[in-house]
This record gives structure tokens, C-alpha cells and sequence, in this order.
């Protein structure tokens, strides 16, 4: 808790929730303070689990095939236990009435010294947008304006506050409607202390144009495109599908509405196409921004303020209070309270007993299938260049990579790869305006997107390092799919000089919130960076390292920008060829054979030249301990070493050792015993 409360994003986004929501159990922090934890006894933290974390106050959620009876049967025996409490009562979220006048709070948040402190300000205006449930169309509506508004690097909020120069980056996540009502919330991070109020009316004014102009047809069409593509999609990833619908339906179950309809979207889909097709998207989406945003009076804004001193202050207050608390005990009351230590110590130390072990279920090897999930693999050539083509049923979706060799990239364009990755996105072409490209893209695909990979192999020194361009369409639109892949990697201007700074701002803004949020990857980057090469360049396009260079990079691009511009046509020169290059395609066989001709095309499009190699990608960060100083309450540590020195040979057991060992004698040690988030153990495969 103290981590997450050490991330000022996180910190602002909390403090607009209770600010929005003061009169219900969304002005309480849900979490747990760590400045009021000490002040919690142990019978009232007992007595509010016993009451609310009772079945009577579940929702209970079944996905899978297995038998309903036996499923059924299983359930009631365990809820047999328990008799019916007042819990789901007791519980319920009631609404919160609309202010009269919008509120104004300014907060403090722990900040480094590093850096300029007037302009580590952070502003976000929020609103609650109605004070009783929103009919499914309307939240649909909704979702569709927030997209609009803000989903896209092209989409005008987004991008006129960028553009702005009020501020580094976006802070504020738009529609959120997991809870009771919904919110809208926006500003900027990195504002210079008498740009508050900029920022703010920036915002209002940006707004009150978009309803009084309404969006272009082809932002429109790109949204609706890229929505619904995504709803019929339902493309759930590594994450399962069965939980990910659970989740959804969740959001409106909880408050005692229809949990299934969060999972319907097609008629309130179609209702919302034909109201824009019969009447235009301006009547649709300006009277929307005018009730629910401008014309609403129950606005927050929250400017945090950066205070290098706080950190410490709270530390402090902690301990007085600790002081406090032992201040006031007898030398019984402390003799009791060693012994109690000592005994959840012993708890937690001495394992299981072997009977309580086997009363918990789990799988046996016998559960495990002993054949993997075969994936389909026909390996071909379309003009002298490898194409791997999977036939797998995908509803009419075509799913594409396109992959480059970076071998032949200069080891100084490292860390300008990133950038260069986002730039070719996010800047235009000749004909057109990075908002007309993401616009087309929208409207005639599935999204598109291009960013590095690196990887060790096992038995090699050195590293796999890839640029991959992944895109995905519906079959009747694979050409366009192509068409618009090869804009990008050879149309794309690297002229503009302010887009470009916009790009290092945010990524400094999103590499310093990850310092404090995601500080045992860190770590883990910047051992691995000193033990192989692919730890070295992944740590240099994503770690500490990584930080640094976007601090001096953004000091010389006014300075520097006829070079860093040539950089990055000379990366484009190097990297994209028809040497070296991979294809690989995923749909059924009939898409799959008409995809041939489109790539093609694409291949010969490509230059077939490749430039001359750089240097070997083998270096490493000195192999030595370190301490990174950053301002939060918690520290992240982690420890490495190669076991390949020592003679290990790497077989499937590894993966299977470092499991048991997050799982059990980390877990009991770092997080059970110590009390920490927790630990974990992790081998990699380079050797």
C-alpha cells in the first residue's frame, strides 16, 4: 500500500474519486491508508470481515463445461454452512447527489529533487456524470464519445493538450463506469505551477468547440470502426475469457442490476449506428458533452503539487504515532504484545500439517495433458522472403506480423528505437497529417502497431533483435491492411519537430511514474542488463538507463534537430528491407489464400538492399551492486546471479523450480513472514 501510495498518479486519481463521491463508500479510501492502519484494532478489522465477507453478501459466477447439478451440489454444501446475514444490505452502494457548484482542491505529493519543481505540477478536472443509472445505449454512446475525445494519439482532447506545451502528459483515464455512476476525468502532468488554470480552461474550451462543431466524419468512422471491431473481436488475450466476462457483467451485478447486460451489445450497437446515420453524429455526441460535461456543475479539479519534503514529513508522523501507541501500553500490555509477535511468527514459519494439505484440491500430473496444444504451422516463401502462415479459425480476422532484423541498426540508434517505433505511428506523410493516417487506420483496420523485441537464445551470446509491425483486419480489408503497413515504414516524415518533443515528455513522464509504481521490474531490468546482452538493450530502451538518455535527449532537440531527424531516416534505411524480413499470418485457409497476393505487393514495395552491419550487440552494465535513490515509501530489491557460469544446463525443470519457489519458500518468507508485497524467482534462457 505505501508503494501505490507513493505514485502521485495514483494519489490524484484517488483524491478525485473521494472528492467526486464524498457521501458514500466511494469518499473512504478502499484500500486502507497506511497513516490510518496503525489507528485500526484487530476486533474491528475482524468484526467488518466477518460481516461483509460473508456468501450472503457474494455474487457466485460458474464458466465451463462441467456438469450444472454437480456444480450446483458442490455450492450448496458449502453454503449450508453459513446462515443468511443482513451483509448485502448493509453494503449497498447508494447514489451521489449532484453538487450545486463545482470544488476546487489542491493536494500535496512526495516528489524528487531532481528537476525543476514549478513545473511538476500535476491538474485534473473530473466530473460525476449523472446521479442515477445510464440506460445501455447512452453508456454505449458514452464509450464511443470517450474514444472520440481521447482513444487515439489523433483524437482532439488528446491531442490539442498535448500540443498544447501546458504540460508533458495525460493524466486522468476519461469515461470510467465500473462504478455506481460514471466519471469523466482530464488534465496534464509536468504543468508549470501558473498553468493551472490554463490547463483547466483549455479543457472547457476544447470542449464547448467540439459541441458546438462536432467531430469529423472520418474520426467518427474511425471509432465506430475500431469499437466495434474490438466488441466482436472479443479478443481476451493470455487473459481468461471466462473472467473477463465475469469482470464485465460484475460492474453492473454488484449494484443489484442485470448482470448479462454488460454482454449485449449488438442491438444497442446497431440503435446507436442508425441514430448517427439518420440524424448525423453531431446531434448524437454534442448534446452528450453539453449534459453530462459542460452544462454539469458537479465538477472537481485537483491540482497536486509537487513537495520534496513530504516523504520525509510523513515518515515522521508515522512514527510519532507508533511512538504514541507504545507510549501508551503498560509493560504487560507490551509483553503481550512480543508474544502474540512471536506466535503468528511461529504460525507463519511452521508448515501445514500433511492432513491439511491434502483437504485442499489440486491437479495431478494425470490432470495435465502430456501433448501440448498443437498450433498450425505451414512454412512458405512469397518472393525470396520466408512467410509462416497459421490456419486457425478467427472469425474473418487476419491477424499479421511483418519483422525486421535490427542487427544491421547502429548500436547508437538504440535507444532512439522506442521513439522511432512511436514516431513512425504518429507523424504524417507527404499526403497526409498523422490524423488523417490514424484516422484511415482506424477505419480500415483492426489497429496497427510497430515496437521492438529482444530476446536471448538459449546456447548463443548473442541476441535475437527484432522490430515487429503487427496489424489486424477483416478479410476484405487485408489490402488496405497492407497498403497502410508500408505508409508507415516508407511514407512517414520525420520532420516535426514538436510532435517528436511531445513524445520524449511522455515517455519521461510514463518512465519516472514506473520508477515509483513497478520498481521490482526495474530492478529486475538492471540485472539482467549486467548478466547478457538482451538484458543490456531491453534495460536500454526501457530501464534507468533509459530515463536518463530521455533527459538529456530533451534538452537537445531544439538544439540538435537536423541530426536527430537524420537518425531516424537513417534507422528507417537500415532497418526496413526485404533481407532479413519475416512474415508471419494467422487466419483460415481461404483468408489465407488470398492474402498471398496482398503480401506481395508489400514485398515488393520493400527495398531489397540491405546497409552494411553494425557493431556486435554484446555489451553489458558492470557487474556490481547498486542503489537507485527514488522518492517512495517502499524498497524494491532483487538479487541475480548466472547460473551458467557455474556449469547449469537449461532444461524444462527450470521454469518448474522457479514456480515452486515463488510459490512457496519466497512467498512464506518475503510476504508472509516479512510482510512485504511479495517475491518471486525468475530464470532466463540465456546461457
Amino acid at each position: 500500500m505505501k508503494g501505490v501510495y507513493s505514485q502521485p498518479d495514483n494519489i490524484m486519481g484517488r483524491v478525485s474519486q473521494q472528492a467526486l463521491s464524498p457521501d458514500n463508500t466511494y469518499g473512504v479510501d478502499c484500500g486502507g491508508d497506511p497513516n490510518d492502519i496503525p489507528k485500526l484494532t484487530f476486533e474491528e478489522f475482524k468484526e467488518f470481515h466477518s460481516k461483509f465477507y460473508h456468501p450472503s453478501n457474494a455474487r457466485i459466477w460458474f464458466y465451463g463445461d462441467d456438469d450444472t447439478k454437480e456444480r450446483l451440489r458442490i455450492l450448496s454444501e458449502y453454503l449450508d454452512l453459513f446462515e443468511a446475514s443482513a451483509a448485502r444490505n448493509e453494503s449497498k452502494v447508494m447514489p451521489q447527489k449532484l453538487f450545486k457548484e463545482p470544488v476546487r482542491i489542491a493536494e500535496k505529493y512526495p516528489a524528487g529533487q531532481e528537476g525543476d519543481l514549478k513545473k511538476k505540477y500535476m491538474v485534473c478536472t473530473n466530473w460525476l456524470l449523472s446521479e442515477e443509472p445510464l440506460d445501455v445505449e447512452t453508456e454505449l454512446a458514452l464509450g464511443f464519445l470517450d474514444h472520440l475525445l481521447l482513444g487515439t494519439p489523433a483524437s482532439p482532447l488528446r491531442r490539442i493538450l498535448l500540443e498544447s506545451g501546458l504540460g508533458e502528459a495525460i493524466v486522468g483515464g476519461g469515461v470510467e463506469d465500473e462504478l455506481l455512476q460514471p466519471q469523466f476525468s482530464i488534465g496534464l502532468k509536468g504543468v508549470s505551477e501558473d498553468n493551472i488554470e490554463k490547463v483547466e480552461e483549455l479543457v472547457m474550451q476544447i470542449l464547448k468547440n467540439l459541441a458546438e462543431e462536432g467531430f469529423a466524419p472520418e474520426a467518427v468512422e474511425a471509432s465506430m470502426n475500431t469499437i466495434e471491431f474490438s466488441l466482436r473481436e472479443n479478443n481476451t488475450g493470455s487473459f481468461p475469457r471466462g473472467l473477463s466476462l465475469m469482470l464485465r457483467s460484475m460492474g453492473k451485478w454488484i449494484y443489484d442490476m442485470d448482470p448479462f447486460e454488460p454482454l449485449k451489445y449488438e442491438q444497442p450497437l446497431q440503435q446507436l449506428k442508425a441514430r448517427i446515420a439518420e440524424k448525423g453524429s453531431k446531434a448524437v455526441f454534442s448534446p452528450l458533452i453539453e449534459k453530462y460535461i459542460l452544462n454539469n456543475v458537479h465538477r472537481v479539479t485537483v491540482e497536486m503539487q509537487p513537495d520534496p519534503e513530504k516523504a520525509s514529513r510523513d515518515e515522521a508522523a508515522e512514527k510519532e504515532i507508533l511512538k504514541q501507541v507504545k507510549s501508551s501500553m503498560t509493560q504487560e500490555d507490551l509483553a503481550e504484545l512480543a508474544r502474540a509477535t512471536k506466535e503468528l511468527k511461529d504460525k507463519q514459519e511452521t508448515p501445514d500439517p500433511p492432513e491439511a494439505l491434502k483437504a485442499v484440491p489440486s491437479l495431478s500430473l494425470q490432470d495435465i495433458p502430456k501433448k501440448p496444444i498443437h498450433v498450425p504451422i505451414e512454412v512458405g516463401e512469397i518472393n525470396g522472403v520466408k512467410v509462416l502462415q497459421h490456419d486457425l479459425f478467427t472469425n474473418d480476422v487476419v491477424y499479421s506480423e511483418v519483422v525486421f532484423d535490427m542487427g544491421s541498426m547502429k548500436k547508437e540508434h538504440l535507444q532512439l528505437l522506442p521513439l522511432f517505433c512511436q514516431s513512425l505511428l504518429e507523424m504524417g506523410t507527404k499526403d497526409m497529417d498523422f490524423v488523417q493516417l490514424n484516422q484511415l487506420i482506424g477505419r480500415k483496420t483492426g489497429g496497427i502497431s510497430v515496437y521492438p523485441l529482444t530476446s536471448s537464445i538459449k546456447g548463443k551470446e548473442d541476441p535475437l533483435t527484432r522490430v515487429v509491425v503487427r496489424g489486424k483486419a477483416m478479410s476484405t480489408r487485408v489490402e488496405d491492411l497492407f497498403h497502410l503497413m508500408n505508409c508507415l515504414l516508407q511514407d512517414v516524415q520525420f520532420t516535426e519537430q514538436q510532435r517528436f518533443k511531445q513524445f520524449v515528455s511522455q515517455s519521461k513522464a510514463r518512465m519516472e511514474n514506473r520508477l515509483r509504481g513497478s520498481g521490482h521490474g526495474i530492478a529486475a531490468a538492471r540485472m539482467d542488463a549486467k548478466l547478457n546482452a538482451a538484458g543490456w538493450i531491453s534495460e536500454q530502451m526501457g530501464g534507468v538507463s533509459y530515463l536518463e538518455y530521455l533527459r538529456d535527449l530533451e534538452t537537445k532537440i531544439d538544439q540538435d534537430w537536423d541530426r536527430i531527424s537524420a537518425s531516424l531516416e537513417e534507422m528507417r534505411k537500415s532497418l526496413f528491407s526485404k533481407e532479413g524480413c519475416l512474415i508471419n499470418i494467422t487466419s483460415d485457409s481461404k483468408n489465407l489464400e488470398k492474402s498471398g497476393q496482398h503480401i506481395a505487393k508489400f514485398l515488393d514495395a520493400l527495398p531489397s538492399s540491405p546497409s552494411l552491419g553494425s557493431d556486435p550487440w554484446l555489451s553489458r552494465l558492470p557487474s556490481v551492486n547498486e542503489a537507485i535513490v527514488i522518492p517512495t515509501q517502499v524498497n524494491y530489491v532483487g538479487k541475480a546471479g548466472n547460473l551458467y557460469q557455474s556449469g547449469y544446463q537449461l532444461n524444462g525443470s527450470a521454469y518448474v523450480i522457479s514456480k515452486h519457489i515463488s510459490n512457496t519458500w519466497l512467498w512464506d518468507r518475503v510476504r508472509v513472514s516479512g510482510g512485504a508485497y511479495g517475491g518471486f524467482c525468475d530464470f532466463d534462457t540465456h546461457s
